[in-house]
C-alpha cells in the first residue's frame, strides 16, 4: 500500500466498553419535574406569593404576639372599623384591619390564626400521607391483609368523617393536638384504599414477580418496585390533602366544632365575625379572603406539581 493509500484510512482498535456507552444527556426525574413546573410563569408568581405568605405567617406572630383579649374591659374599642381604630389608635400596622368584638386586632389575629391553620394543614396532611401510603402498599400487596382491611374499610367509610370528627372532638376535648388526632385517626384509611387500587395494578407485573421469585422480602419490594412508581400519585394526592385540611378546620370551627377557644384560627375568627358581618364586615371578610387565598394558591401549586411529576410530560 502506498503513502498516499494510508492517509486515506486509520485503523481503530475495537473498545467492548465504548461500545456499549449511550451517547445521551442523563435524565434525572426531580431535575426533570421542577423544569417542567417551573416552565409556567404562573408558577414563579403564585410561589412567590407563597413564600410570603410563609414568612408572614411565622415572622410576624414572633414581633407581633396576639392577645384576643387585650381590650375586653374597654368598651370603646370595640367594633372599630379601619378608620376609626387608625384615628383612636394612630396609624400602625396591628390596626389597620380595624378591631374586633372585644377590640382585638383583626391584622395580628389573622396571621396568628393563619400560622394556626397552616401548622394544622401540614400535620394531618403528613401523617394521613405517611400511614396511608405505607398502609395502601402493604393493603395492596398483601391478599391475607387485604380481606381484613376491605371489612374495616366498609365499616368505618359508611360512616360520615365529620360524624367521626366531631364525636371524637366531644370526647377527647377541642385543643390542638386533639383536633390532630380526630382529624387522622381515620383519615388515612381513604388515601390508604386509593393507594390499594394503584399498587394491585402493578404488583403482578415482571419485575416484581421475579423480585418475589428472588427470595426479596416484602418491606423491599414494595419500597423498591412499587413506591417509585407511585411518585405522581403521592403528589397529586398530597395537592388536594393540604387545603382540604384548611377548608375542613375552617368549616368546624365555623359550626363550633374545631379548636377551642383559647386557639388562634381562622376559622374561629370566622365563626366569632358570623353574627354582625352585615354591620361590621372588616371582622368577616378578611379572614375568609385569607382562608379562600391560602386554599387556592396551595391547590394549584400542587395540582401545577402533581402535572410536572408525570414523567409523560418530561419529553
Amino acid at each position: 500500500m502506498s503513502e498516499k493509500e494510508k492517509n486515506l484510512f486509520t485503523f481503530i482498535d475495537h473498545d467492548t466498553i465504548e461500545s456499549e456507552r449511550i451517547i445521551a444527556p442523563r435524565y434525572s426525574y426531580w431535575r426533570s419535574v421542577f423544569r417542567v413546573f417551573f416552565r409556567k410563569k404562573s408558577n414563579w408568581v403564585l410561589l412567590g406569593l407563597f413564600v410570603l405568605l410563609i414568612v408572614g405567617v411565622f415572622i410576624i406572630p414572633m414581633f407581633a404576639p396576639y392577645d384576643p383579649n387585650e381590650n375586653v374591659t374597654r368598651a370603646q374599642y370595640f367594633h372599630k372599623s379601619p378608620a376609626e381604630a387608625i384615628r383612636t389608635f394612630g396609624f400602625s400596622f396591628k390596626w389597620i384591619l380595624g378591631t374586633g368584638g372585644f377590640g382585638n386586632s383583626i391584622s395580628y389575629g389573622i396571621w396568628s390564626s393563619a400560622k394556626t391553620s397552616l401548622l394544622l394543614a401540614v400535620i394531618c396532611a403528613a401523617i394521613n400521607m405517611f400511614v396511608g401510603t405505607i398502609m395502601g402498599a402493604v393493603w395492596g400487596y398483601s391478599k391475607r391483609f387485604d380481606q381484613v382491611m376491605l371489612v374495616i374499610y366498609n365499616i368505618i367509610a359508611n360512616v360520615p368523617y365529620i360524624l367521626v370528627v366531631t364525636v371524637l372532638v366531644y370526647i377527647i376535648g377541642s385543643g390542638f393536638w386533639s383536633f390532630v388526632f380526630a382529624l387522622t385517626v381515620t383519615g388515612w384509611l381513604s388515601i390508604a384504599y386509593f393507594f390499594r387500587t394503584q399498587v394491585m395494578i402493578i404488583r403482578d407485573r415482571e419485575y416484581s414477580l421475579a423480585s418475589r421469585c428472588l427470595g426479596s422480602p416484602i418491606p423491599r419490594v414494595i419500597s423498591k418496585n412499587i413506591l417509585p412508581f407511585q411518585t405522581s400519585v403521592i403528589v397529586t394526592i398530597l395537592a388536594r390533602e393540604l387545603p382540604y385540611y384548611i377548608s375542613m378546620e375552617v368549616f368546624l370551627s365555623y359550626i363550633g366544632v374545631g379548636l377551642g377557644a383559647e386557639v388562634p384560627s381562622l376559622g374561629r375568627m370566622i365563626q366569632e365575625a358570623q353574627t354582625a358581618f352585615l354591620i361590621y364586615p372588616w371582622e368577616f371578610w378578611p379572614p375568609v379572603a385569607v382562608a379562600a387565598a391560602i386554599t387556592i394558591i396551595l391547590y394549584v401549586l400542587g395540582q401545577n406539581l402533581a402535572d410536572a411529576s408525570d414523567p409523560r410530560t418530561h419529553m
